[in-house]
């Protein structure tokens, strides 16, 4: 079940791999008609480059036919989504580096990803955060335990194995299920009737 809700959601996206997830996310988001808020990095359009078949500026283009979708610039600290008077659902960053998930965890906030980012902690919005690295070392995560302490999702890419996923793509739109069900765009998860509490144990 979709929750309609005027308010838009800010993606945020950084250098780290999982390009795809931003994709799918913001795909999923304009599918319900929901605003989309999206600033990307310089390190997130380079890793676009890398990762995906399609350019940035196609894909940005493609989206800018919706009314319900506008792009800020990284430095752009004027964008309404700096400020706390402007009222969005919340953020997610998707992918989440850990040089960004470092600074929103120690309220650095340089540039209108990690404003935005702070913002929303600030006004006890919701901030999921998809961390892609692995392995992590300590400083890792202690930035991952700091950010849900002020009140982040942190929400790392993890396999749904009890689904038996066949393909990156269904491992893909679960993890993009997940962030809609953290900011409260979903309800449930999509494939929650497929989920079996025997194949998880205790032990």
């Amino acid at each position: 079940m979709t929750t309609h809700d005027a308010r838009p959601v800010i993606v945020g996206v950084t250098g780290a791999s999982g390009a795809v997830m931003a994709v799918r996310l913001v795909d999923a988001l304009l599918r319900r008609e929901t605003g989309v808020a999206f600033v990307c990095s310089s390190g997130g359009r380079l890793v676009w480059a890398d990762e995906l078949d399609r350019s940035y500026a196609a894909t940005v283009a493609g989206w800018q036919e919706s009314p319900h979708f506008t792009e800020y610039a990284i430095g752009d600290l004027r964008a309404p989504i700096a400020s706390g008077s402007y009222p969005t659902r919340g953020m997610a960053v998707v992918p989440c580096s850990m040089n960004s998930l470092s600074a929103i965890a120690h309220g650095r906030a340089d540039n209108l990803l990690l404003r935005a980012a702070d913002v929303c902690l600030k006004e006890r919005r919701t901030l999921v955060i998809t961390p892609r690295e692995t392995p992590l070392h300590s400083g890792h995560l202690e930035n991952m335990l700091r950010a849900s302490q002020l009140g982040a999702v942190v929400l790392p890419p993890e396999p749904p194995f009890y689904l038996r996923p066949q393909t990156v793509d269904e491992v893909v739109d679960f993890v993009v299920d997940r962030v809609l069900v953290a900011l409260g765009v979903e309800d449930a998860l999509e494939d929650a009737h497929q989920y079996r509490p025997d194949r998880e144990r205790e032990d």
